[in-house]
């Protein structure tokens, strides 16, 4: 993953929930030209932050170390965009896991600043088995420095 857009899992209930954080700050590199002297956090970005939340949520919950799928972004719904995101600003993303099949999941991912919502979107995502130690390694690492203060009640896959 070349861009981490969650800073921080805060919050984590299996099958149910999951709650993040990102900062948004001046030394993001996207800021720099997005845009000249009115610098405001792509919306592009802001899906890919709620896709990394929901593809946690998705992956924490229906992983085990014997037997694990990656949550893929699939479809994008409903992706509504209320308010720019700016430095200085910190976001605390929810993710509701809405309907899960099989081989899928649909999941509701708000974004907001304080009282103020940015943006929100339906997320679906197909889950798929990929057989490659270094991705699962990568995630895995990845995953760690994101719950680092949180109290897992499982292990990460």
């Amino acid at each position: 993953m070349r861009y981490f857009m969650v800073d921080r899992v805060t919050e984590f209930t299996k099958g149910i929930s999951a709650s993040a954080i990102k900062n948004i700050t001046l030394s993001d590199d996207i800021l720099h030209d997005h845009f000249p002297d009115y610098p405001v956090f792509p919306g592009a970005m802001l899906i890919e932050a709620m896709a990394q939340l929901g593809g946690f949520l998705l992956e924490m919950s229906v992983n085990t170390k014997k037997y694990i799928r990656w949550a893929l972004l699939a479809q994008i719904d409903k992706a509504k965009f209320h308010n720019p995101a700016e430095p200085g600003d910190q976001l605390r993303l929810t993710a509701e896991l809405d309907e899960q099949m099989d081989d899928a999941a649909k999941v509701n991912v708000t974004v907001q600043c304080g009282d103020t919502k940015i943006a929100n979107a339906r997320l679906t995502f197909v889950l798929k088995s990929i057989e490659s130690d270094k991705i699962h390694a990568q995630r895995r690492y990845c995953y760690r420095l994101w719950t680092k203060k949180l109290t897992l009640s499982q292990e990460i896959f």
